[in-house]
């Protein structure tokens, strides 16, 4: 007879219990957190444009430079296990809100399937679809809009 396999640890432990290496791979990859957004300072929605921060690849979904990404955008946010209230403006499918919230990691996580390259055939990533931001005046983002949170 088998052993009872344990929980996997993003539903086991706390944010706070991970370690660097587990909390990093909760990403998924999608990209969605390192596009331009609008927030609306009345109804503190939060509108997400096509539009790509420079260190972003359009075609991977992946920071170009992530070890120094704060040095070339300063106003990067830097998750955190201990930020995870503010997290309302990631994406619903975004995994760290997702485990923040309680709830399970979709079936095209990597971290369930085992393919990185799952959330791009899932469709929730904007791979290929976003531009540059050196492209976009920023007075033009609100033309950019694809979805809000909240």
């Amino acid at each position: 007879m088998a052993a009872p396999r344990a929980a996997p640890f993003w539903s086991s432990k706390t944010l706070d219990q991970l370690n660097r290496e587990e909390w990093e791979s909760l990403c998924d990859g999608c990209g969605l957190c390192c596009l331009q957004k609008l927030e609306d300072e009345y109804t503190r929605r939060v509108y997400y444009t096509n539009v790509a921060c420079k260190l972003l690849d359009l075609e991977s979904c992946q920071c170009s430079n992530y070890a120094r990404r704060q040095e070339y955008v300063p106003d990067c946010i830097a998750l955190t296990p201990g930020d995870a209230d503010a997290y309302r403006w990631l994406p619903e499918t975004c995994a760290y809100r997702l485990v923040a919230q309680g709830d399970e990691l979709p079936p095209w996580h990597h971290l369930v399937c085992g393919d990185r390259g799952a959330v791009h055939r899932a469709g929730i990533s904007r791979a290929g679809q976003m531009l540059p931001e050196a492209a976009v005046p920023e007075d033009a983002w609100e033309e950019h809009i694809i979805f809000r949170i909240g």
